[in-house]
């Protein structure tokens, strides 16, 4: 017949053209399936669960204590106090109970609240002297705004700061406060370890990878002891 071409595809190369073709229709939806079944693994991985330096709350224009506890001075001439990032990580969602009301008298170094966790409990202690203002009973009714908003809803106490430049000058504000962080955190990597050995048989604070990385929440994995010596080293 006049105008009709005949053309061997096994003599040409349309043949490979379409095995090529064939094959990635076979391998996009497979891709697709494998890429959604370690979605929920790669999600879980990035997760670690360490508590770091990079990995507190450290905002500027507070003055943090090396009671683990911080505060910062009103445009009322009050100064809130609250419990820092750093120690609501080692002991998770704690409850506050208060030492004091409106009205009385604290100094810097005395205790203002008691912390519980789980049978365990930490004192709380004063980074200013002052009268005592107002207390935040908000944070014993919701113990979770302390861990998850320290220092904005779940802060303790108010007080009118009695010498507020002395107090604060042994605090650490800014670059200062991130610098001290880091090496507390070195510190509490250290005795935790130490009280590891000293309690258990293997270690259950630390996590003995990259260095040795504090998990969250370390301290509610010891007994009342290693809380006790930990207010002694850290809180007093």
């Amino acid at each position: 017949m006049e105008g009709f071409t005949y053309t061997n595809i096994f003599e040409t190369k349309a043949l490979e053209y379409l095995i090529i073709v064939f094959f990635f229709a076979l391998l996009v939806p497979f891709w697709m399936i494998l890429n959604k079944k370690n979605k929920p693994a790669v999600k879980l991985k990035s997760a670690p669960g360490f508590i770091t330096a990079d990995s507190l709350k450290l905002p500027q224009g507070i003055f943090f204590s090396r009671f683990h506890t911080w505060t910062y001075l009103e445009k009322t001439g009050e100064a809130k106090v609250g419990l820092d990032d750093m120690l609501l990580h080692l002991t998770g969602e704690v409850a506050i109970e208060h030492f004091r009301e409106a009205g009385e008298e604290t100094r810097r170094g005395e205790a203002l609240a008691r912390i519980h966790y789980n049978g365990n409990s930490l004192q709380i202690i004063s980074p200013v002297s002052g009268k005592i203002c107002k207390v935040n009973e908000m944070v014993s009714e919701n113990p979770g705004l302390v861990k998850d908003d320290p220092y904005r809803q779940g802060w303790i106490y108010t007080l009118k700061p009695d010498n507020w430049k002395a107090d604060t000058d042994s605090c650490y504000l800014a670059d200062d406060a991130i610098q001290w962080a880091k090496e507390e955190l070195v510190r509490v990597k250290d005795f935790l370890a130490v009280s590891s050995m000293k309690m258990m048989q293997e270690p259950a604070g630390i996590v003995m990878q990259d260095g040795g990385e504090l998990v969250e929440q370390a301290l509610t994995r010891f007994p009342q002891e290693v809380w006790q010596e930990f207010q002694e080293k850290f809180l007093s």
